[in-house]
């Protein structure tokens, strides 16, 4: 746990002295450790040291290991300030060797009893159903390749915890000041409705009033709309934030969305001004009521003003109808009638600077006075930087949804600010916890930390249920699989919450690779190679000075003098192409302070928007993020992983974002589809892993074939999931006659299965239930979201037609007050249900088939087709929280479901037994024998994967 300190220090100049002589170039080093990312776990197994402080991870399956190169860090009996400044900014730990060794042993044990059972299953070949007995063989090998797949890459599961205290020790000074790096932040909304802007209002909210220097730290927001409506909701964002963010640092405030925070039933405060406090934060509840209030009413306004100027300007009918914004002029984007050049898709680029670069020293606020009532004289009341931009849409042109959006704020943002790191944060995702840009940005400065292109934040929402109906925490995806990947060359982008090096964006190699990492230490030597000579290299050198502010910047070479690429595929704009050397540079926060935007920077960050400045460049193929496909975010950080580049897992308590859930079921299908369709492009595209560079460490390559081919389960787990529940009807079966041996490596499978679950879990600081209740949403996923994906791009392939998806909405229609889930509950109709519904309809006409044929004395021994039956419960089992979802808001009873499941049990039952012809004549005498084999495969396949 890292120790409380103040907020600021003043061993800024010594700390710097000390690493003068670092050869790696970065003065927060010392050459003592490497990049830093915290752990992930409950509430329960986390300590939040003081205000501001990130909790440490307080749970027995983690060691801590010192990565030093020292061997005596801070000296016993030393110095306790000295220990602080030589400690490195992120400690790294381990899994528990009682934990690990067993996990990757039973691994392998697993796959060889696998195998065993294969060749077995070949072996005994099933000549009554042939075709049954192939398909089956071609899943199980399916199954078990998957499962490697994903098992694999978890070989090496690892943790890393960052150290707040020694950062601010090194960054932060006496003064009030502070040499971190520059940190532009990008958020993106595409619809205010369906994304609603109150809720993008929050979270720009909570970025101005993060814990990050002011003037390091710039937010951008981007509008893909256009719309009056959204500008003027960050205006109004952009007034209350001179309340807000002085509020926030005066009392600690967290979290700093205001939305989130108003809405906590308590509000502990353990500082010396409780009185005070309770005051302030009811004026500012009052001033947060009306802000929330104007923002509810600014359609109507912005309406009723439109409707008043086009009245006074006296249009005929016919006539375009302008949106006109508070200063009395015609806005530029998208109007509230459409017109030609003011619609969706045909309107000007717009970038606004709403708030413009604050000043370099503190700026204290006025005390208490009638005009305000709130102290803020002790309290730096500047505040970040806020730009909006709507890039320029036109007819015609492809804008590449939001992976054209990025690119472009890429552009915009390096006009005006050029921070050197980046954070992408979706419009329904807040900060919510103050530090966590300090903890991100600890990875990006440590020791080898300039071959870390990004760091994945883990997401976290908020509004889901106490259950989890639809597992859109996916756990087990982030703390499991994620974190693992940390051990090799890194987490798989993922999205929302993830922060940058901007160099990688514009295609730069990083100066050194080593793919080996710790489980094939051998590949480091054999692939090591230095594309460009580090930059300021020879600054670090014994004795060097440390670099100034005004000196000279040094500046990567590549194959085209400073760029990577040539020139021309960055663009035609040469102020944009000059910020490149700036941005490449190891160590930014020693440039020349960032000035305020001008006239002239605004209009070039409006030029590089535009909708025709990406043709005939390397935008979308080799610079920013990827175009082809709907998940732009794995493609982008793959092809950064291919080129030797590594990343960094960053888990925090409190949560470091958190976001908004789809609303129902539907809605959570579609983005579930939306991502496996995603993933099947890039299998069918160059960026295929397969094919991937040799710089891809192999068990990351083996992560990435993985997360490009796992929607096609959903062919295998069908046939598995209808037919041998169909087998109880036609009387063929998939297994013929089960040996000793069959029982022994079945027992041995699903043995292994389970403890290695448990560990799992146990390593992943997730609990049972959350490991539950993803294989049930897994379930439903492969049978609906899965399968559709497949069929999508099939059809894109072959008959080369684009996919499109809506929007997932996150807007609420119920009523919240009554019931904060209600929307979870309500029936949208999709044509992703039907697969699942069928599949809950084979499997208890085949248990109602198999109990009739019991008791018309057609099997005489009910016990052989116990297994099979077993197994159509344990796939209804699976699929009850879709059957819950489906059945509206009367399906929050479990008895809803379990009486419609027993209905249609018993109805088809009496049918079997009262319909003579469909049992009477033909019966073979063999059934029941094969039905005893059937049940025994059902229960294999019930447990086995």
């Amino acid at each position: 746990m890292a120790p409380s300190v103040p907020t600021t220090g003043g061993g800024g100049g010594g700390g710097a002295a000390r690493n003068a002589a670092c050869v790696c170039g970065f003065p927060v080093c010392a050459c003592t450790g490497a990049a830093a990312v915290a752990s992930a776990a409950s509430s329960a197994d986390m300590d939040i040291v003081a205000a501001g402080q990130i909790g440490a991870v307080n749970d027995e399956s983690w060691v801590a290991v010192d990565l030093s190169d020292s061997d005596d860090v801070g000296g016993g009996g030393g110095d306790v300030q000295g220990a602080l400044d030589d400690r490195p900014v992120f400690r790294t730990e381990k899994i528990k060797g009682v934990l690990l060794h067993p996990y990757r042993v039973l691994i392998f044990v697993r796959l060889i009893a696998f195998t065993l059972f294969v060749i077995w299953r070949i072996e005994h070949k099933n000549p009554d159903a042939m075709w049954l007995w192939v398909t089956s063989i071609c899943g199980e090998f399916w199954f078990g390749f998957s499962w490697l797949l994903d098992q694999l890459p978890k070989l090496n599961p690892i943790n890393r915890v960052p150290d707040l205290a020694v950062l601010r020790r090194r960054f932060d000074h006496a003064d009030g000041t502070s040499s971190l790096p520059g940190l532009d932040v990008f958020v993106t909304t595409a619809d205010p409705i369906k994304e609603p802007i109150l809720s993008t209002a929050n979270s720009i909210l909570s970025i101005l009033a993060a814990d990050y220097p002011v003037e390091r730290n710039t937010c951008y927001l981007s509008d893909d709309s256009g719309m009056l409506l959204t500008y003027e909701a960050m205006a109004e964002a952009a007034k209350f934030a001179t309340l807000w963010v002085p509020f926030c640092r005066k009392h600690a405030i967290e979290p700093r969305g205001p939305e989130s925070y108003f809405e906590l039933k308590s509000h502990p405060y353990m500082g010396r001004a409780q009185e005070e406090f309770v005051n302030d934060r009811r004026r500012v509840r009052k001033e947060y009521d009306d802000f929330k209030a104007r923002i509810n009413g600014l359609e109507h306004d912005i309406k009723q003003r439109s409707d008043s100027y086009n009245a006074a300007a006296g249009l005929k009918d016919g006539e375009p109808r302008a949106t006109w914004t508070a200063d009395g002029s015609q806005w530029e984007g998208t109007w509230v009638e459409p017109s030609e050049n003011h619609r969706k898709g045909d309107h000007a680029g717009i970038v606004l600077v709403l708030l413009n670069h604050p000043s370099h020293g503190r700026q204290l606020g006025p005390p208490a006075s009638a005009d305000n009532p709130l102290d803020f004289s002790s309290v730096d009341v500047r505040l970040p930087m806020l730009v909006y931009v709507s890039r320029e849409k036109r007819p015609g042109h492809n804008h590449q949804k939001k992976a054209g959006a990025m690119n472009a704020l890429t552009r915009a943002s390096a006009v005006l600010s050029n921070s050197p790191f980046i954070l992408n944060l979706d419009c329904d995702h807040y900060i919510n916890n103050s530090q966590a840009l300090r903890a991100g940005i600890c990875f990006m400065l440590g020791r080898d930390s300039d071959t870390v292109a990004f760091v994945q934040f883990p997401q976290r929402f908020e509004g889901v249920d106490p259950t989890d109906l639809y597992a859109n925490h996916n756990r087990i995806f982030f703390d499991g699989t994620l974190r693992a990947l940390d051990g090799l060359q890194g987490p798989i982008y993922v999205g929302t919450g993830c922060l940058f090096r901007r160099i990688t964006l514009y295609g730069f190699e990083p100066p050194r690779i080593n793919v080996g990492g710790p489980c094939f230490p051998m590949l480091g030597g054999m692939f090591a190679k230095s594309k460009y000579q580090k930059p300021g290299l020879e600054m670090t050198k014994p004795g060097a000075k440390p670099v100034a502010a005004s000196s000279p910047v040094t500046v990567a070479k590549g194959k085209h003098g400073f760029l990577p690429m040539p020139k021309k595929a960055y663009g035609k704009s040469d102020a944009f192409a000059d910020t490149i050397p700036h941005a490449s540079h190891p160590s930014p926060y020693t440039a020349e302070p960032v000035i305020a935007a001008d006239e002239t920077a605004i209009a070039e960050a409006v030029t590089v928007t535009a909708a025709a400045y990406e043709k005939k460049t390397g935008w979308g193929s080799d610079i920013g993020w990827v175009y082809g496909t709907v998940t732009e975010d794995v493609v982008t950080g793959y092809r950064m992983h291919i080129k030797g580049w590594r990343s960094r897992y960053c888990s925090i308590y409190p949560h470091a974002f958190i976001g908004t859930a789809p609303i129902n079921l539907t809605e959570r299908l579609f983005q579930v589809l939306r991502w496996s369709t995603g993933s099947l492009e890039i299998f069918f595209s160059r960026n295929n892993p397969l094919f991937g560079s040799t710089f891809l460490h192999p068990l990351q390559r083996v992560a990435y074939i993985n997360i490009t081919t796992y929607p096609f389960t959903a062919l295998f787990l069908i046939f598995y999931t209808t037919v041998p529940a169909l087998s109880f009807v036609t009387g063929h079966f998939i297994v013929q006659r089960p040996t000793t041996m069959f029982y022994v490596y079945l027992a041995i499978v699903l043995g292994t299965l389970l403890i290695l679950a448990v560990l799992e879990v146990k390593w992943a600081g997730v609990t049972v239930f959350e490991w539950f209740r993803n294989g049930q949403f897994w379930m439903t996923a492969s049978c609906s979201a899965y399968l559709a994906a497949v069929l999508q791009v099939v059809t894109k392939v072959v008959f080369r037609r684009d996919i499109s998806f809506k929007l997932t909405s996150k807007l609420p229609a119920g009523d919240e007050k009554k019931d904060p889930y209600a929307d979870l509950y309500v029936v949208r109709w999709t044509w992703l249900m039907i697969t699942p519904i069928i599949i809950i309809l084979v499997n208890i006409i085949g248990s109602a088939v198999a109990f009739a044929k019991v008791l018309d004395g057609e099997w005489t021994h009910w016990l052989k087709v116990a297994g099979g039956v077993f197994f159509n419960f344990w796939v209804l089992f699976h699929l009850y929280p879709f059957a819950k979802g489906i059945l509206g808001k009367h399906g929050k009873t479990p008895v809803v479901v379990l009486v419609w499941w027993a209905f249609t049990f018993v109805i088809t039952a009496v049918l079997y037994i009262n319909i003579p012809h469909i049992h009477g004549p033909g019966r073979h005498g063999t059934s029941s024998l094969h039905g005893h084999h059937g049940g025994v495969h059902g229960k294999k396949i019930g447990f086995v994967w």
